[in-house]
């Protein structure tokens, strides 16, 4: 049976470039190391990598093996942690992934009651803005992905929370404001203000813009949407968020929110899960909770 600590130290060795490195990580020796793959190889009668100039490159045995490392491992270590929060009395941990740039200001509506109601259960964050949130569910890196964009997929389920409409938010006092809705080609000159992520990620630009062949004079992703709205009221762009993120966060100021396109931009937020997962309570507590706070 191939030992988990043959993973960990392949997987080490990959991230850190060499078995020195490697077995500091791990709190293991360089002896301990370089004998424990070299058991491994000759098990197998095979090598796990070899040496190139001064570096180590991986052998196919060993593109096999760092492969199942990256899968297994995260398991495993989730399995320690679960185990050692129910020895000492805690009923899990929900580790959350966000997708959703803005709903970090629902997931706030959230947070409160689910903690009062799980009182038991810690709660960690992880922010999927710039890493592939499903890839994380799948390897078990994430319990939960609050997402508005769910992937069929065999093993996850994804269930609906809230729906929104996708708005463009500009100054009260900008020419658009008179028309019902806005048409790809009114953004053609426009300074264009979305949360960081790139366009073909965002529904402005992949179910509006993109398909007139229309993009905005300029692009620029901001971090925080109080200054992103600072930015609209000033008169120095216009941007898209939520209806219900602008109702939020834009009262008093000089802002206005017009429809895109005709129909407007329908989104759902979704939460994600892993399928057999599903009968875990404390994961069903926060769904029920998200679904009740809706948008």
């Amino acid at each position: 049976m191939i030992d988990p600590q043959h993973l960990a130290i392949l997987r080490a060795v990959h991230q850190t470039g060499s078995v020195t490195a490697a077995a500091a990580r791990l709190n293991l020796s360089q002896s301990a190391a370089s004998h424990a793959i070299a058991k491994l190889e000759a098990r197998y009668q095979l090598q796990v990598w070899r040496k190139v100039g001064r570096g180590l490159q991986l052998a196919q045995a060993g593109e096999f093996l760092l492969d199942l490392a990256e899968r297994i491992l995260p398991e495993l270590d989730h399995a320690e942690r679960v185990l050692t929060d129910l020895a000492q009395g805690q009923r899990g941990i929900l580790r959350l992934g966000m997708e959703c740039h803005p709903c970090e200001k629902w997931l706030m509506r959230v947070t409160r009651p689910y903690l009062a109601a799980w009182p038991d259960v810690a709660l960690d964050v992880k922010t999927a803005f710039r890493f592939d949130g499903v890839a994380a569910l799948r390897a078990h890196e994430i319990d939960i992905l609050v997402t508005p964009d769910p992937i069929n997929l065999a093993e996850l389920i994804f269930m609906p929370v809230f729906d929104y409409e996708l708005k463009l938010v500009l100054p009260k006092t900008h020419p658009l404001t008179v028309k019902a809705h806005v048409e790809p080609a009114d953004l053609a000159s426009e300074t264009l203000y979305t949360v960081p992520v790139s366009p073909d990620r965002l529904d402005i630009f992949t179910r509006f813009l993109l398909p007139a062949g229309q993009r905005p004079a300029h692009h620029i992703g901001i971090e925080s949407i109080e200054l992103m709205l600072q930015l609209v009221s000033a008169g120095r762009g216009i941007a898209v968020l939520p209806d219900w993120l602008i109702a939020e966060m834009g009262q008093g100021q000089n802002l206005a929110a017009l429809r895109i396109g005709r129909r407007g931009l329908h989104k759902s937020i979704h939460l994600g899960l892993r399928k057999r997962d599903t009968d875990l309570g404390y994961l069903r507590g926060f769904c029920d909770i998200a679904r009740g706070e809706g948008g």
